[in-house]
């Protein structure tokens, strides 16, 4: 079975909204969090959704799941003190719910414009190798910092840009958080930083460079401007 743990806690600082976290933003009338949502729902491989929310956001998300039929939410539950503890919240809950060997896939609530294809892709690789992560290529050169000055510059052919969702087996996920936590480690940056640090080889699933994270007004405008084509070409051929 899979799982799908979608992290909605986020305060949207970057944002600069002083009211409304940025999941909860609205673009043509629906939230942000629905249309991410939406995609895993609609899934017939998805077999159950587990939210990480802000706290004081539980009572309105469970009213947007009602208005927009989300249905497969199996538990809402609040956030941690820190990213790495608000993901093992989710992940805590979808261990209660589903057996190790089910596959969860942690995705960003910011991340609407996941697609069927990147889901089925990610469950795919997993069933294959044990885990997947969503990459795109780097379009642009990384520099690797050192202080205030440049460490190395680094040929973009050789990068990846780590996305989600990025899958794992429910019990070595688990097991890694409290591993994390015994050694005191609250600083990964994501899943597959974790994992990675604990001895599980990665394996990649390219997804469509498109697969944006709504941190920035910028990424809202984009977004809505993806959207507005999509209408127009539905439209318009």
């Amino acid at each position: 079975m899979n799982v799908a743990v979608i992290f909605a806690g986020g305060t949207g600082q970057r944002m600069n909204t002083k009211v409304t976290p940025k999941q909860f933003l609205e673009v043509h009338g629906k939230p942000i969090i629905i249309y991410t949502l939406e995609q895993f729902e609609e899934h017939d491989e998805i077999d159950g959704i587990v939210i990480v929310c802000l706290v004081d956001w539980i009572d309105h998300l469970k009213k947007l799941l009602s208005k927009f039929g989300i249905r497969k939410v199996k538990e809402i539950v609040p956030g941690g003190e820190t990213g790495q503890m608000s993901i093992f919240a989710g992940i805590s809950k979808a261990h209660e719910l589903f057996s190790d060997d089910d596959f969860v896939l942690i995705h960003d609530g910011v991340r609407p414009v996941i697609d069927r294809d990147t889901i089925s892709q990610n469950i795919q690789c997993a069933k294959e190798n044990g885990c997947a992560v969503t990459v795109s290529p780097a379009i642009e050169t990384i520099a690797l910092k050192e202080g205030s000055t440049i460490k190395n510059i680094m040929n973009r052919k050789d990068c990846w840009i780590a996305k989600a969702p990025q899958t794992f087996r429910i019990g070595s996920i688990y097991q890694a958080h409290l591993q994390a936590q015994a050694d005191s480690r609250y600083d990964f940056v994501d899943s597959a930083s974790l994992m990675l640090h604990y001895g599980t080889k990665i394996y990649p699933v390219e997804g469509k460079p498109d697969n944006i994270k709504i941190t920035t007004p910028s990424d809202y405008y984009i977004f809505r401007a993806m959207l507005d084509a999509s209408e127009n070409s539905q439209i318009w051929g």
